[in-house]
């Protein structure tokens, strides 16, 4: 396990990812627990007339590990997640491994506020989810 970080420790620039194949049990889980069983994610036949010509996963699944680099990476523990903007750009399917990068773009010293550029990645490099976040880390 890494070293817990503190706010001072924390470095414009500085980067952290998570990474994770899809699964099918992902996207069924995820929407058993969202409620969010659009057939996009969850109906094969669906699925295979829409432009995508096969399932999607959920945006903000895609978008969730986000929160897992903050959380538990970069600034890691003892930060609390105050906010996330989120632009879908393009989709993430069953077996793509997805990468969730964050990189510290600017800090605010008085108030110990963090804000984050957050992007997620396909296995070919390409952009799924493009956005920013602001943390606040408590130590």
């Amino acid at each position: 396990m890494q070293k817990e970080l503190t706010y001072e420790d924390i470095l414009i620039g500085d980067t952290a990812v998570f990474s994770k194949t899809i699964s099918e049990f992902d996207i069924y889980s995820f929407a058993g627990i969202t409620g969010d069983f659009n057939p996009m994610h969850i109906d094969e036949t669906f699925a295979d007339s829409t432009i995508f010509k096969d399932r999607i996963a959920h945006g903000l699944l895609s978008g969730s590990f986000i929160s897992t680099v903050l959380g538990m990476k970069l600034p890691g523990p003892n930060s609390i997640y105050l906010s996330q903007t989120f632009k879908f750009t393009a989709p993430v399917k069953i077996g793509d491994t997805v990468k969730a990068v964050v990189e510290v773009i600017e800090k605010r010293d008085d108030k110990k506020l963090i804000k984050l550029k957050t992007q997620v990645f396909n296995q070919h490099k390409v952009l799924a989810v493009d956005g920013e976040a602001l943390v606040m880390k408590k130590y």
